[in-house]
């Protein structure tokens, strides 16, 4: 059994592959499976394979036109053949173990779709500090739960870069958005308008903070393009779970 990770990149995040590999190259997983690593290179100028030393069988780089990071992950998800993918931004870390926990709570409940964990940021400084919103308590997220915390918040509570997805329920929505940004936040509330989800109460991912990063442009939480995406991603969320209850009237 294989675990897809998927994985965009471009530009200054290619600095950081090295370290994303090594925080998946040391995990351990469950006797039977294995792990797959899809690299989506954004755009024909990245050359990640120049950034990873390591002659690794698992690690698949391949590239598509510029897309922005979200169309990256989908075209890595074309590719990609496991029964489970996760996510994992070229910049960030998995922590020990967080792989086979997600497999984990996946095999164990089969009516749970997608798992998220708990995140630390990680400084330029290479000190963590815990992330800045307030967890839910481990254990089953019912559905719909996700969308109730973003309407009255305008923010997931959960962190979205640490999405682990059965395939078949990936594949029903597409992958991720196609925004320039918040793509991800997108596929986040899609997935809880179809079925329930799993906190887990440990840390799975290190969340890097650098100057470079998507959220730092002006347009990231402010502003016409802002708007633009959260009206489209709540009225995405809230089409699905019409849908999904029954037929609109």
């Amino acid at each position: 059994m294989i675990i897809s990770i998927v994985t965009p990149v471009h530009g200054e995040g290619t600095r950081f592959l090295a370290e994303a590999y090594a925080s998946l190259s040391t995990q351990v997983l469950p006797d039977g499976w294995s792990w797959e690593w899809c690299v989506q290179e954004d755009g024909s100028d990245v050359n990640a394979a120049a950034h990873l030393a390591a002659d690794d069988k698992r690690v698949r780089i391949s590239s598509s036109r510029r897309g922005g990071p979200h169309v990256a992950r989908t075209m890595a998800l074309a590719r990609s053949s496991g029964v489970y993918v996760k996510t994992l931004d070229s910049d960030d870390q998995l922590t020990a173990g967080a792989l086979a926990r997600d497999i984990a709570v996946l095999e164990a409940h089969p009516a749970v779709g997608w798992t998220t964990s708990r995140v630390v940021d990680l400084l330029e400084d290479g000190s963590t500090r815990s992330f800045e919103h307030s967890d839910p308590l481990p254990g089953r997220l019912p559905r719909g739960s996700a969308f109730a915390f973003w309407v009255e918040h305008r923010r997931p509570r959960i962190h979205p870069a640490t999405l682990c997805v059965r395939r078949p329920l990936l594949a029903l929505l597409g992958g991720w958005m196609a925004l320039p940004a918040s793509g991800d936040t997108g596929l986040l509330l899609g997935l809880d308008s179809l079925s329930d989800g799993w906190f887990i109460g440990d840390t799975g991912l290190m969340y890097r903070k650098h100057a470079g990063q998507i959220t730092t442009h002006p347009d990231h939480r402010a502003g016409p393009e802002w708007e633009a995406r959260m009206s489209l991603i709540r009225e995405h969320a809230e089409a699905l779970r019409a849908w999904s209850g029954g037929m609109p009237q």
